[in-house]
């Protein structure tokens, strides 16, 4: 007989492992209504074109895509961004800006599963659009980095490099460079980290080769790492749009500052992010061991909106993974254990008993209170073991003495505790003691 599995790059998610996903949502959600952002939520199949040339090569290149029944070219979303573009560019003048929204949805690529990375995971994604200004990066960035810290991370286990691809394209053309050979030259510089000078062949291959003091300068830039070197290297190019991009930077590096988050962003140009849209400041959330992939990123985006069809719409946004984030989470200790408990277990008699209890069970169970109760007739001492081992609080129980009585006993598994209750006040007296535990 076929033992059947699930694809590579796909997960299971057992009740243990889902309660931990469930943690990364809830703390997500509740951290981003707190920043006054609505949750959304959008089809998981999209027309392709709406990744092709929007998205990026590397993107395209690991799409999930067919022909449906139908004859139409679709594809599981590998992303969120074009798609809120796509929602908020159909409803833009009735929505009021500046727009915040939020999801926290599954994606899915083509690539090789490996450490950090799956073909199917879920991100919290966050965007606010329309507002041009670095408030909206301020906004976004104190918003990752508060969803970080909610789950107990520190300064000291994560922290935000924070680079500009405006500047690289005002200082690639003070050098020189067209606007065709910058985009190639971003493509070597989001590749440099991880290959070195084999980052700077394609563009070798399609330009010639970068010329010695040139290249030292693509370097020297992408070396940068804190402000002061920024305005230094920058010093000699003078022009307005420099200057004014440097008080954006001043400007959000200031609020950032004025939130206490400065220990969390550092000045890091060797970011650009290889997206084919992005259009500003960018920014990625790393650990500060190093150990892992990127945590999260994002950055500006102000043309994808028009490019889809919608209105001229600044905007900025970030994506959060839960693979990367999980992990960081259980290196740290910081997962939860989450062990399925009842607040109250039935302990019954015979079937007599048996139906005196499922009045209560199911009241106290429409009250919100998690009950458990044997399925079968099993003796007083295997459901007092079983009642130990649900990790119940209560036990509430229905003997033929006590039901003579016209009482139930409820036996407090903390402290060891008993009495008897009227049976009409079952209910009114869990609710005080597990309101008082």
């Amino acid at each position: 007989m076929a033992s059947f599995q699930s694809l590579p790059g796909f997960r299971e998610f057992y009740p243990d492992a889902l309660a931990r996903r469930n943690h990364l949502f809830r703390l997500w959600r509740q951290t981003a209504r707190t920043f006054g952002f609505e949750e959304y939520d959008a089809p998981v199949l999209e027309p392709l074109d709406l990744y092709k040339a929007k998205s990026g090569d590397e993107i395209e290149g690991q799409l999930f895509n067919f022909t449906d029944k139908g004859g139409r070219e679709v594809a599981l979303r590998p992303e969120m961004t074009p798609t809120v573009c796509r929602l908020v560019g159909a409803r833009a003048s009735a929505l009021k800006r500046p727009i915040k929204w939020f999801s926290v949805a599954e994606f899915y690529r083509y690539e090789r599963a490996q450490k950090g990375r799956e073909r199917a995971f879920f991100q919290f994604n966050a965007d606010l659009f329309g507002e041009p200004g670095p408030e909206a990066e301020t906004e976004l960035i104190a918003l990752l980095v508060q969803s970080l810290r909610a789950f107990g991370l520190t300064a000291q286990d994560f922290y935000v490099r924070l680079s500009d691809r405006n500047l690289w394209f005002y200082y690639l053309e003070a050098l020189g460079f067209d606007d065709t050979q910058t985009r190639a030259l971003l493509g070597a510089v989001d590749k440099f980290e991880k290959h070195g000078d084999d980052a700077f062949r394609p563009y070798a291959e399609a330009h010639g080769a970068l010329a010695p003091e040139r290249k030292a300068q693509v370097l020297a830039f992408l070396g940068v790492k804190d402000f002061a070197t920024l305005e230094k290297t920058l010093a000699p190019l003078a022009g307005e749009k420099l200057a004014a991009r440097l008080a954006d930077w001043r400007q959000l590096l200031g609020h950032l500052g004025a939130m206490g988050l400065a220990e969390f962003v550092a000045v890091d140009l060797g970011v650009v992010r290889g997206l084919a849209y992005y259009t500003g400041f960018v920014f990625e959330a790393f650990d500060r061991k190093g150990e892992l992939r990127a945590i999260a990123g994002g950055g500006r985006y102000d043309n994808l909106v028009e490019k889809l069809g919608g209105p001229a719409l600044p905007a900025v946004g970030f994506a959060i993974g839960d693979v990367t984030m999980g992990l960081l989470l259980e290196q740290r200790g910081l997962m939860p254990a989450f062990v399925p408990a009842a607040d109250v277990y039935a302990v019954i008699g015979g079937a007599a008993e048996r139906t005196a209890a499922f009045a209560d069970i199911h009241a106290l169970r429409a009250a919100g209170w998690r009950v458990d109760y044997p399925l079968r007739e099993m003796g007083f001492g295997k459901q007092f073991k079983a009642a130990a081992e649900s990790g119940a609080k209560l036990a509430l129980i229905y003997g033929g003495d006590e039901l003579a009585k016209g009482v139930v006993k409820i036996r407090d598994l903390v402290v060891r505790t008993e009495r008897d209750v009227p049976c009409g006040d079952v209910l009114a007296t869990v609710r005080d003691v597990l309101a008082g535990a």
